[in-house]
């Protein structure tokens, strides 16, 4: 597309011509269309360190919730069909990107060729008795994994794994929970989906007997 200019020089009528597909004229043109719904939640999904919910993202994009809701559906559809590396998934009330399911075995490959932080053995097993036992206190934790666990507690608060959540009102003792984060690493919408201990540690009940109740 060319736009026609006349000018006069020196009696000569010239005639310049200005494309309008250039640089400058082509990001003027971009910059005056207004993203789809699917796309500002796209890229606020995108850039945002934790879940969203669709209320926080209706208000911000100033538009219904249920607009909202349905889009975000619509796109977790759609990356579904169409193969797409990554999925939209709601993970604690809220929506989040993650790697799609079929490529678990390259994720993984990442994730164990040492340029990510692992928690040690001692660390999951803490998180595995804070997962299955909250709300827990730290002595209780203690006296199930048999060591004194303030360091490794540490580090899972540290990592954002767990946190405090409430206060036990019989003994006053402070009691651990996991958090959302812990869920979203899981890949897990609530803690109703962790999978069953009973058949990995028969012996539990008989463990629970032995650790003092007043723990």
């Amino acid at each position: 597309m060319s736009e026609y200019e006349s000018t006069s020089e020196n009696e000569t009528d010239e005639v310049t011509v200005v494309d309008v597909t250039d640089t400058p004229h082509r990001e003027a043109m971009v910059s005056d269309v207004s993203p789809t719904l699917g796309a500002s939640l796209e890229a606020l999904l995108m850039v945002s360190d934790q879940a969203m919910t669709a209320v926080e993202l209706a208000t911000l994009l100033e538009v219904p919730t249920e607009d909202v809701e349905s889009t975000l559906l619509e796109l977790a559809k759609d990356y579904v069909a169409a193969g797409r590396g990554f999925e939209l998934r709601i993970v604690d009330g809220g929506w989040r990107f993650f790697s799609a399911q079929q490529c678990a075995d390259v994720v993984a490959r990442f994730a164990t060729d040492g340029r990510s932080a692992k928690l040690t053995q001692a660390a999951l097993e803490t998180l595995a008795v804070v997962a299955y036992k909250q709300p827990v206190s730290r002595a209780r934790i203690g006296a199930i994994r048999g060591v004194n666990v303030d360091g490794v507690m540490r580090t899972l608060m540290t990592r954002g794994l767990v946190t405090e959540i409430e206060t036990d009102p019989a003994t006053g003792a402070v009691l651990y929970g996991t958090t959302g984060f812990f869920l979203e690493r899981m890949g897990l919408s609530s803690l109703a989906e962790l999978p069953p201990i009973e058949d990995h540690l028969p012996d539990l009940a008989v463990l629970d007997e032995l650790v003092e109740p007043g723990i």
